[in-house]
């Protein structure tokens, strides 16, 4: 049996459909609704942690925090787990994404973090201009802004637009330009590298790549598709990203990089709860959500 953690009902749909072509005998365990009772043990399965950074942005602020002390009876019981207690802690804090990716040489952007609004304008020269504003904690590009000069950035913290991280960590972060204007997203699975996605960034960072995003107001739908999958995707070094997933309990995820003009990349954002977009994977003829149906059943035999 595979149980899946999660707390969005509207991003389930392509693996459900993924696990009953396949047969898979699986559960969902759906957090907002559920309630657990940590004296017995837990099902003998195999669990698939999908908690998001952005479920606050869907009324679901605690259920990380439950979500932790889930991963943790799972362990004290022995269960297999894809995507475990390193995982979740990646993927609700940029400050420990990117200190563990420098440590597996991978380049990730100038950032400064802070609580307190004065010390993020004090401290904006450090960085340089232009730059963004970020949430430590946050998903689909939420609470992303450039700002070019420090009068533009002090308007914004200072006034009623600013949106405040659900942990109050904001970051700075030096402002990449990329030619293309786009980004790039290599999804994973079994901790190994599956195939690589371009997004068009040129409209803004509120991304998603779930059908489902589309339909929202924070993602809004377009006449074109803002994703593509790339044919022959290369990256020196790649081995170092699937070392960095292995090393952290990930075996599941969406890491974001970004090339600047001078070709050199840097990675931002690592995406423990990664969703596929399906028109993408239509036009390449590939489907994550098989990929992963595939790797959790074989934990499963």
């Amino acid at each position: 049996m595979v149980i899946v953690i999660h707390e969005n009902n509207e991003w389930m749909g392509p693996f459900i459909s993924a696990f009953d072509e396949l047969n898979l005998d699986y559960q969902l365990w759906y957090l907002p609704e559920m309630s657990l009772d940590l004296t017995i043990s837990p099902p003998e399965a195999v669990y698939w942690n999908r908690m998001s950074a952005s479920s606050h942005t869907r009324g679901h602020r605690y259920e990380p925090e439950l979500t932790a002390g889930i991963l943790a009876w799972l362990k004290r019981h022995e269960r297999t787990v894809v995507n475990g207690a390193a995982a979740l802690d990646l993927e609700i804090s940029k400050i420990r994404q990117y200190q563990e990716l420098e440590n597996f040489g991978i380049e990730t952007p100038r950032t400064f973090y802070a609580l307190r609004k004065k010390d993020l304008l004090d401290s904006a020269d450090r960085i340089g201009f232009p730059l963004i504003t970020k949430h430590n904690r946050a998903g689909k590009g939420l609470g992303v802004r450039k700002f070019e000069k420090l009068e533009a950035l002090r308007a914004y913290v200072e006034g009623r637009e600013f949106e405040n991280s659900p942990d109050g960590i904001t970051l700075l972060q030096e402002y990449i330009w990329s030619p293309s204007e786009s980004i790039v997203r290599m999804e994973f699975v079994n901790s190994k590298f599956l195939y690589a996605l371009e997004v068009d960034t040129s409209e803004g960072f509120e991304l998603c790549p779930a059908e489902a995003c589309e339909l929202e107001s924070n993602c809004p739908a377009e006449e074109h598709n803002k994703f593509k999958i790339l044919d022959n995707f290369s990256l020196p070094n790649l081995n170092k990203f699937e070392n960095f997933l292995l090393a952290n309990d990930i075996g599941i995820a969406g890491i974001e990089i970004i090339f600047d003009d001078q070709g050199r990349y840097w990675a931002y954002d690592v995406n423990t709860n990664t969703n596929y977009n399906p028109q993408a994977e239509i036009h390449a003829n590939e489907s994550a959500p098989k990929a992963i149906a595939d790797f959790l059943n074989s934990l499963d035999e």
